[in-house]
This record gives structure tokens, C-alpha cells and sequence, in this order.
């Protein structure tokens, strides 16, 4: 699927141009991309496996959900239609920021950690990008991780993730 993305500086200024998904960004252009961590009470993360036809990391476990802000979105905007997109779950991040930010070659990744004891039996995958969900510990996704069936993320931002969430809190829906 065809996406627009809005481009940004460096200073995550917004540009006045759009990209296309398939095309690449030119220097000093950025965009921008989130990761949405759902946690249960016990400590454990809402993970998907992606589905076998993803162009990227296709069968592998990552992260709740992630995606890239399309046009006109705010990451909040972004993290709150992914969940729903690829998870049927209806958060809202309304004026929410992210509890962590990371810059990457071509961007910036925001977080955005949620507390809810989701039952997966409630879940709806979007059959075109999600095969599976389970809860899992910090410790059984390093172990994914050192086999090679969960992203490679850098092990310490999971940690970090984890960490935050506990220490830090994260969103709590009532």
C-alpha cells in the first residue's frame, strides 16, 4: 500500500512537501514513524507477528503495533490509528506525547506506552499485516530476539521500553 508521508528537517520542522512511500527521502528530509507498547498489569507486552507477505520483517514478532505518520497526522494521530488498524483496539492519544523519542537515519520513532489489560480473544488482526498477538515478559522477547523471530530492535531499548513503563507509567484508559 501507496502511503504519503509529510517530510521534516532536521529540527522535525515540517516541510511543505510530501513523499511516497516507495520513494526515497533526500538529504536532510525526515519523517516520521511510532511504536505504540500496550502492557498488561503483570508486566508482560501486547506483541504481533507480522504477516508472511510484510516487505519487512515479514513472520517475525515486533512491538504492539508500528507504522509511519501519514500526511496531515500527528504521531499521537498516527499511534492512535495503527492500534486500530492492525489491532481493532480504540484508544485515543489526544494531546498525548510520547513517553520516548529516537532518531533514526531517516527520522524520528515515537512511543507511546498504554496500560490495558486487553483480552486477546477481543483483538481483531488486520489479516493483512498481523498473523498473531500474544503477552509476552522482557525476558521471553530477548529470548525471541537471540533466535531471530523477534525484530532486532537494539536490546536495550526494549529494556528501556519495559523500564519506563514501570517506572514512568504509561497511559491508563478507564
Amino acid at each position: 500500500m501507496v502511503e504519503k508521508w509529510d517530510a521534516y528537517t532536521v529540527d522535525r520542522v515540517k516541510l511543505s512537501k510530501t513523499v511516497i512511500s516507495d520513494e526515497e527521502l533526500k538529504i536532510d528530509e525526515y519523517r516520521i514513524v511510532i511504536g505504540g507498547c500496550i502492557f498488561n498489569k503483570k508486566n508482560q507486552m501486547l506483541i504481533q507477528k507480522r504477516q508472511s507477505t510484510k516487505k519487512t520483517w515479514a513472520n517475525m514478532w515486533d512491538i504492539s503495533v508500528s507504522g509511519s505518520a501519514i500526511s496531515g497526522e500527528t504521531s499521537a494521530e498516527a499511534a492512535q490509528r495503527e492500534i486500530k488498524e492492525e489491532l481493532g483496539l480504540d484508544f485515543s492519544l489526544k494531546g498525548q506525547l510520547p513517553q520516548l523519542s529516537v532518531s533514526f537515519t531517516k527520522g524520528f520513532e515515537d512511543y507511546y506506552l498504554i496500560e490495558e489489560d486487553v483480552d486477546i480473544n477481543e483483538v481483531v488482526l488486520q489479516v493483512e499485516e498481523v498473523q498473531d498477538v500474544k503477552w509476552a515478559t522482557l525476558e521471553e522477547i530477548r529470548k525471541m530476539m537471540e533466535i531471530g523471530d523477534f525484530i532486532p530492535y537494539h536490546e536495550h531499548l526494549m529494556s528501556l521500553l519495559f523500564e519506563m513503563k514501570t517506572t514512568y507509567g504509561s497511559y491508563k484508559y478507564e
